[in-house]
């Protein structure tokens, strides 16, 4: 006569609820993550019935509970796995995990921005956080900003919900200050940056400062009819044409290119005995060169002509 030993009839329920959630998932497309947190709580059940049975169905007048352990220990190694999918789900690691993996390269539009000027505002400074960026002159009476944007992420939908998600604009007495956001980071291990790529519409008539950090940068002054400044950009690229009345000023940079003869290029002196390095002055002018555009502590600065 076989002996029944509590623990052997909940490993053989155990691997049959696990085999067919796990079967169901795929046919019916649960998600694993929910069905591994939510199933665990059924070995209890099993194990408590078969106690219960066995209790019952015995022929002793004091029964004696047999337990076969290692079906016991499978058992409460399946629980215990149950158990830490479910601590991990309510802290939201198991959804972060998910999330990850998830994750994809996708690009979204920038939201749309417009600030629309008034003759009190004679200054724009941009300061820039390290995206690419294209500074155009334009001859509308309004500071725009579009673009797109490219991030890791497992969601569809768009991570910035508004224009002020990206830019900052204040208006202080004659100038208006515009301060280019990050985009937002997941704290933690697994943090993601993202890139930009936006394009700033500014009106030809306003001064213009530009703040970089390292940066590219593309100027297109087009018919620009005030001064520009740029300073702290790595690499700056600026669209010039024979219709424009402009002088490019680059001072204290390494490189500067164009075509043979469009720079007038000058080796920095040395100031106080310190050595200026490869650092040089270079200036290109059309025109009368009326407006300028001066460029400050950049490494390459080129020149794209459109004759």
């Amino acid at each position: 006569m076989r002996t029944w030993r509590v623990g052997t009839f909940s490993m053989g329920a155990s691997l049959l609820f696990l085999g067919l959630f796990l079967f169901f998932s795929r046919i019916l497309n649960f998600n694993l993550v929910q069905v591994m947190t939510a199933w665990w709580p059924l070995l209890l059940v099993v194990l408590g019935v078969e106690i219960l049975l066995y209790l019952f169905l015995s022929r002793q007048e004091k029964p004696v509970l047999k337990y076969d352990f290692l079906s016991i220990f499978f058992v409460g190694v399946i629980g215990t796995v149950g158990i830490a999918f479910a601590v991990l789900s309510a802290t939201g690691l198991m959804d972060k995990a998910e999330e990850v993996m998830a994750r994809e390269e996708r690009s979204f539009e920038l939201p749309a921005f417009s600030y629309q000027m008034d003759d009190s505002i004679k200054r724009v400074v941009v300061r820039t956080v390290g995206y690419d960026m294209t500074i155009e002159a334009t001859e509308e009476r309004e500071v725009s900003m579009f673009g797109t944007y490219r991030v890791q992420t497992g969601k569809k939908e768009k991570l910035l919900k508004s224009a002020d998600d990206i830019i900052a604009a204040n208006k202080k007495g004659d100038t208006l200050y515009l301060n280019i956001k990050t985009l937002p980071n997941e704290i933690g291990p697994f943090e993601s940056q993202g890139m930009v790529a936006g394009t700033i519409l500014v009106p030809k008539d306003v001064k213009l400062e530009v703040i970089g950090t390292g940066n590219s940068l593309t100027l297109k002054p087009r018919m620009l009819a005030n001064d520009w400044d740029i300073e702290s950009a790595s690499s700056i690229i600026v669209d010039v044409s024979e219709n424009n009345n402009l002088k490019v000023a680059a001072v204290g940079v390494e490189h500067v290119s164009g075509k043979d003869g469009e720079w007038q290029v000058s080796e920095k002196e040395n100031v106080e005995g310190v050595d200026a390095g490869s650092s040089k002055n270079a200036v290109y002018q059309s025109g009368e060169g009326k407006y300028r555009i001066h460029i400050a502590n950049a490494y390459d600065v080129s020149l794209n002509s459109n004759h």
